[in-house]
């Protein structure tokens, strides 16, 4: 199981927290220090059952600046957003947590990781 997180986060690092609790076997991704590629994206978006804007905190500074509200959200849009999102991994939503059964999940809550958790056979460490 790895979880990108951003540890300045409130959610990353209660959900870093509950997997610790749980003594759960996880990699932690500092996603702004070491930013997902466009590929890691697609690969993440697909695991996760969503569209790119799905994922994308809009709030953010840089979202405004990039006038993200007025972009399309079709699938010919889809690459320039996915392209967008490995140009300014901040507006990534967080945390977004991959399970060994190969799904994902965005950690936002504490009944999301325990899902997490529950895909990861418990995530407890042999």
């Amino acid at each position: 199981m790895e979880i990108w997180i951003n540890p300045a986060c409130s959610k990353c690092r209660s959900a870093v927290s509950l997997l610790d609790a749980e003594g759960a076997e996880y990699t932690v991704r500092r996603y702004l220090e070491e930013p997902p590629s466009a590929q890691e994206l697609r690969e993440v978006l697909e695991r996760l059952a969503l569209e790119p804007w799905d994922i994308t905190r809009t709030q953010e500074a840089e979202a405004k600046e990039l006038g993200l509200k007025d972009w399309g959200r079709t699938a010919d849009d889809r690459e320039r957003w996915i392209e967008a999102l490995a140009a300014h991994p901040r507006l990534i939503q967080r945390p977004i947590i991959t399970a060994d059964d190969g799904s994902a999940l965005v950690g936002r809550s504490e009944d999301a990781v325990r899902d997490a958790l529950a895909r990861t056979g418990g995530g407890r460490t042999p």
